[in-house]
């Protein structure tokens, strides 16, 4: 019987990739990947298989989609950020028959969801960079769900969470569940970014409150309370993808059965207008 052995809520900034070269922003984001170093240790203490990542840069318009390909293999670039990542490259193996047993088990419970195993369908960089630090070696495999849902309702992506639960369950697999996406999500206009040093300032002071008092509640477990201002946090605050990943992650945790606290990996760091951190979330 398979389980879910780690959940946890992380950034994917593509600065992280910048911090690793002999720019002037060398190191800057050492603490995010340092946290998803972390993680990835925690993963494998835990002894996790498997990596389901819900990726808040996979933008879908009709149903929810796995990408559950056998195997993962390419070079990457993104079309957002090109100066940031580019050239990146990456291969992983997939694990198809959990992607797929996702995808059956949500349309059983009505959620209309579609796996895929198809090469030329890559793999987007909110998976991409929790993968280069979480799964630097790619021991694990990997399953990436779509989590920019352009058209779903809130309440349809928190039962996608408790199918992917309910999946895994019946699967054999032991999976690091992890939702990769900000909190709030307001990047800085163009036109003013460069003298608001946007690369490490937020853009919106009630943003950064409503974070940390986020961050609060999942630290006290404040779990019902969280989800009931979940629609209006990102709503409000401008939540990644509507903060989809956000809820998938709790319906995969019981929603407002879910008891458990979130531990601070990584403290909140502002990115170019937005709020980003690391966090797991108990399984007790």
């Amino acid at each position: 019987m398979g389980e879910i052995v780690l959940a946890a809520k992380v950034t994917h900034v593509p600065t992280m990739v910048m911090s690793e070269r002999d720019t002037k922003l060398k190191g800057c984001r050492q603490a995010a990947i340092d946290g998803h170093a972390e993680i990835g240790r925690r993963a494998r203490e835990a002894g996790a298989d498997t990596f389901v990542v819900l990726d808040t840069h996979w933008l879908v318009n009709a149903a929810y989609h796995v990408n559950a390909n056998h195997r993962f293999k390419g070079m990457f670039t993104s079309h957002e950020f090109p100066q940031f990542i580019k050239d990146l490259p990456y291969e992983y193996e997939g694990n198809a028959a959990l992607g797929d047993l996702i995808a059956e088990t949500a349309r059983e419970d009505d959620v209309y969801t579609l796996s895929h195993q198809v090469d030329s369908l890559d793999l987007e960089y909110g998976t991409l960079v929790p993968m280069r630090y979480m799964n630097a070696d790619a021991a694990l495999k990997v399953v990436s769900v779509a989590a920019m849902c352009t058209v779903h309702s809130l309440e349809s992506s928190r039962r996608l969470g408790l199918a992917i639960r309910k999946a895994i369950e019946k699967s054999d697999s032991k999976v690091a569940l992890i939702a990769s996406g900000s909190l709030s999500h307001q990047i800085w206009p163009n036109d003013i970014y460069a003298e608001n040093n946007g690369t490490f300032t937020i853009s919106s002071k009630f943003n950064e409150v409503v974070d940390r008092r986020v961050l609060e509640m999942w630290q006290n477990g404040e779990n019902e309370l969280f989800l009931d201002m979940l629609p209006d946090y990102a709503k409000y605050c401008d939540g990644e993808g509507d903060m989809h990943d956000t809820i998938m992650l709790f319906g995969a945790l019981g929603w407002k059965d879910y008891k458990g606290r979130g531990e601070v990996i990584t403290e909140y760091f502002p990115s170019s207008g937005t709020g980003q951190t690391n966090v797991v979330f108990s399984l007790d």
